[in-house]
């Protein structure tokens, strides 16, 4: 029983550290890219994608409405507290409708499958496609959205578009179970929860993504503003040209530009 008992807590610290391996956040810069504070350059900053739900015990998203709405509320609200820390002059996208909006929609859904994508193929050096290869250096960061961005609403007006994706799934508890029976039992690892965040600048002229960091298990409660402040905090960690963030809780008065 003592035997069992101590393999099962190995296999319990092994899944923990394999998981807390392959989460590690990464962070890209486009080589050349620069961009200092107080630059005059103007960021377009569109409404965060966000998906908050729970794991069922299959592992399926099953969303949640009214978790969602609390979390862009505190994320919203995170955002605006921080802009001024991000060195430059950030104008909020304007709200949009038809076409415009649905146009929105498939960029920041773009976005989204783009991250993605760089972390499976371009993180992780083992899966690297082929067209990043390129004298088999692995710091070659070259991805685009596509010169279509400019045409995204409020693009005439900066030089830059900050996007943003946040996807929570909380186990849920028959999620949880499974995780310690599969691991008391056969010994395999299951996850219980995802927390990926993405957060992306991009060139409005060109489409290529200058900057990205991307983090599969975020810290940070979204459905609390407390743990929205941490989970901003995360997503704009390293941004180019940011200076000393507000302290929690306050926001900043550093004038910024928004757009109605």
């Amino acid at each position: 029983m003592v035997k069992k008992a101590r393999l099962a807590a190995g296999m319990v610290l092994a899944a923990c550290f394999a998981q807390a391996a392959v989460a590690q956040e990464h962070t890209a810069l486009k080589a050349g890219f620069e961009l200092p504070a107080h630059s005059g350059k103007k960021i377009l900053l569109f409404r965060p994608t966000v998906r908050v739900g729970a794991q069922s015990t299959g592992g399926m998203f099953e969303p949640n409405a009214d978790w969602t709405d609390q979390a862009r509320a505190n994320l919203d609200g995170a955002l605006a507290a921080r802009q001024a820390a991000l060195g430059n002059t950030v104008i909020v996208a304007p709200t949009a409708f038809g076409d415009e909006a649905r146009l929105v929609e498939e960029y920041q859904a773009l976005f989204g499958a783009l991250s993605q994508a760089v972390i499976q193929y371009q993180f992780f050096p083992g899966n690297r496609l082929p067209t990043k290869k390129r004298e088999n250096k692995a710091g070659v960061f070259d991805w685009s959205l596509g010169s279509g961005v400019a045409a995204l609403p409020g693009a005439k007006d900066a030089d830059y578009a900050l996007f943003l994706y946040n996807k929570d799934a909380y186990g849920s508890t028959g999620r949880k179970i499974l995780q310690v029976f599969a691991l008391l039992g056969p010994g395999i690892a299951v996850k219980s929860g995802e927390h990926a965040g993405y957060a992306g600048l991009v060139d409005l002229k060109t489409g290529d993504v200058l900057w990205l960091n991307a983090d599969m298990a975020m810290g940070g409660d979204v459905r609390t503003a407390d743990g929205a402040q941490k989970r901003v905090g995360q997503l704009l960690e390293g941004f180019p040209g940011s200076v000393a963030a507000p302290p929690p809780g306050k926001v900043a008065t550093t004038p910024v530009a928004t757009k109605p």
